[in-house]
């Protein structure tokens, strides 16, 4: 004896109303595994420390305090004193014929030495 199709289908979909579960016959692959389980969202952002608040953090959320951030100057100090002992960071080209100009000079420089 064997049992119509359609009976077994009507009993799947009373078995998947009774256990909440979704209706799926064809057996596609739906991702309802992965919907299913917990989030890890806020498992994974207790498992970090939070940030320490920053002079940058407080100037941004409020700019109208005038607010000194010594460790910004001192970097700023120090650029200042590398740029006048000509040790700092070139300066950067603007247009093609700047670099052409450059690459020019670098290979002259090469073949002197």
């Amino acid at each position: 004896m064997s049992v119509p199709k359609s009976r077994i289908l009507d009993l799947l979909k009373v078995q998947c109303r009774i256990f909440s579960t979704t209706f799926n016959p064809e057996r596609l692959r739906t991702g309802n595994k992965i919907l299913r389980q917990r989030l890890k969202g806020p498992a994974v952002a207790s498992y970090y420390p939070r940030r320490p608040v920053t002079m940058r953090n407080l100037m941004k959320a409020y700019p109208d305090l005038e607010t000194w951030d010594e460790e910004q100057e001192d970097r700023l100090e120090g650029l200042a004193l590398k740029k006048q002992r000509g040790k700092g960071a070139p300066k950067k080209k603007r247009t093609v014929e700047e670099s052409k100009k450059f690459a020019s000079r670098k290979r002259k420089l090469a073949m002197a030495l």
